[in-house]
């Protein structure tokens, strides 16, 4: 699964990288080093006019049927093998689909009784796109916009910690992932591990466990015992 991510760069490098158009959004967006779901994350998804809107978005879907949004905290992942079919997910991965831009995640590798946290990243640092689905709910007079992180079978670099991982897309994807007009086909041919050889990992302090710890201390590697 992916249950805490990273994001912490600047605005307009996400902008600069993403291909966002830079509008006047008004998001109070700061650095996060352990956002957890039920938070708000910043996404990117395809406006009307074809355009890439930045946006937040509440972590853990809230399908448009849904009576409340009570079971939005359980949907915080979408498996790749049946995103197509679910009913919670397969109409948001036929029309809504988005993109998490991250600096990073957290996952964590169970030690005997213990499990510790590990952060992957990318080597250069840069952020890098995870693929997500949105949705759109309305009740109780409130409108919320949620999304799920969409995960898969690990590569060699995740298999040791975790049996699932995000899934990592490569910005060459990310017109094909947007685009309404794609066909499931093509997009499920997407959710695949990740093969690059440009991400990295290490342990880091199980303070990262709860999400009420946050800063640029979550990043520090974990001193050997």
């Amino acid at each position: 699964m992916c249950g805490r991510v990273v994001q912490f760069s600047p605005l307009q490098i996400i902008i600069e990288l993403f291909g966002v158009i830079p509008t006047p959004l008004g998001l109070a967006v700061g650095p996060r080093y352990n956002l957890a779901p039920t938070q708000d994350l910043l996404a990117i998804r395809a406006a009307d006019d074809g355009s890439r809107q930045l946006l937040l978005l509440r972590w853990g879907l809230i399908p448009f049927w849904a009576k409340d949004t009570s079971g939005g905290g359980r949907m915080i992942n979408a498996r790749a093998e049946t995103v197509a079919d679910k009913p919670a997910f397969r109409d948001p991965f036929r029309r809504r689909r988005c993109i998490i831009p991250i600096d990073g995640f957290y996952e964590w590798q169970r030690q005997g009784t213990q499990k510790q946290p590990h952060y992957i990243h990318r080597r250069d640092d840069r952020p890098f796109g995870l693929a997500g689905l949105w949705e759109r709910w309305t009740g109780g007079g409130q409108t919320i916009e949620s999304c799920t992180i969409l995960t898969t079978s690990p590569n060699d670099l995740m298999r040791p910690i975790h049996d699932r991982m995000p899934v990592v897309l490569s910005p060459v994807d990310y017109p094909m992932w947007l685009d309404g007009r794609s066909s499931s086909h093509d997009l499920l041919e997407l959710l695949k591990p990740y093969g690059g050889d440009d991400l990295s990992e290490y342990p880091v302090s199980p303070r990262v466990n709860s999400p009420k710890h946050e800063g640029p201390d979550c990043l520090a590697p974990q001193l050997p015992s």
